[in-house]
């Protein structure tokens, strides 16, 4: 197995900085670019703290990788193997990009999107060549979160897909090949929980501090060691059949945002990013949640063994 040895992330916001060190981290020489330089003073300052976290990790160090900045596209994508499109969440900048993305290089290389649901196929409408076009969804923060989704489009070639995974085990992560749908997987999964845990809190039947205690402790502790599917053979499905039988109609099936987030968003509260959202913040609240946040992910992934579905069972 073996990764590009050129690769080129288009995008330094939140997530380009993490990705770009897991590459260069496995000997890439990685090319971050954007289209403002002080995005890409604040990425080479991310990539740093990314790169810190790595080295307290303890993960695989492979000699050559490096990390570079620039704001010229051509110098960015000359000669690279390997793009990874990490742009805003939006259809037609994404498109525009991918577009600009393929008349720079290539035919052989690969362009790969970190879109967190956007179908692959609608994307690749801005491509000549879809065949070699496949989303590649990063978790965040995406230098501790050892999972990636790959998404073929509808055109995306069976080497391409097969490469990329190829990648992704490379520098030691899982690749889940997953249909496309919306939002992918991940995010469906979450938002389902989410939209329950909103409704629980909307309703009064639990407070927003409990809720994430239970959610941490009931579930996610459980999660972390056992997927679902693992999990209903461990409980048992004549159970699971009981008690779906009565819960699930109960379940909320709400298909709108629940005034609970919306009312906070129209007023400002935002979350970290405005100092407060569910929860109010302090002058340094927020940068000792985010270092503790790491600090116990890292925890986490350090007393995490292999996937269970490798081991003998």
């Amino acid at each position: 197995m073996s990764i590009p040895a050129v690769v080129t992330v288009v995008g330094s916001g939140t997530m380009g900085p993490g990705i770009a060190a897991v590459f260069a981290r496995a000997g890439a020489q990685v090319r971050v670019y954007d289209v403002v330089a002080e995005a890409l003073t604040r990425a080479e300052q991310a990539v740093a703290m990314c790169e810190g976290v790595l080295d307290n990790l303890g993960s695989n160090k492979v000699d050559g990788g490096s990390v570079s900045y620039t704001t010229d596209i051509a110098e960015a994508l000359r000669g690279t193997e390997f793009v990874l499109e990490a742009v805003p969440e939006r259809e037609d900048l994404k498109k525009s990009v991918l577009a600009q993305i393929e008349a720079e290089v290539s035919d052989e290389t690969i362009i790969a999107s970190n879109t967190s649901g956007i179908p692959i196929t609608k994307l690749g409408e801005a491509l000549n060549a879809p065949a070699r076009f496949i989303g590649m969804h990063w978790s965040n923060p995406p230098h501790l979160i050892p999972m990636i989704e790959v998404v073929p489009g509808e055109q995306t070639s069976d080497a391409v897909r097969d490469r990329l995974i190829e990648i992704v085990n490379a520098f030691g992560y899982e690749a889940v090949l997953e249909r496309e749908v919306p939002g992918f997987v991940e995010n469906r999964v979450l938002y389902a929980i989410m939209r329950e845990c909103l409704a629980l809190v909307d309703e009064g039947v639990i407070s927003e501090r409990d809720l994430d205690t239970a959610v941490r402790w009931g579930i996610g502790y459980k999660l972390a060691v056992v997927g679902p599917m693992r999990l209903l053979d461990m409980a048992g499905l004549d159970i699971y059949t009981s008690v779906a039988g009565y819960l699930n109609r109960d379940l909320s099936n709400t298909d709108g945002v629940p005034a609970f987030i919306s009312d906070r968003v129209a007023s400002g509260k935002l979350g970290f990013k405005s100092g407060g959202g569910i929860f109010e913040y302090g002058e340094g609240d927020v940068a000792a949640l985010r270092g503790e946040i790491v600090r116990q992910l890292t925890a986490v992934r350090k007393a995490m063994p292999a996937p269970l579905s490798d081991n003998p069972v």
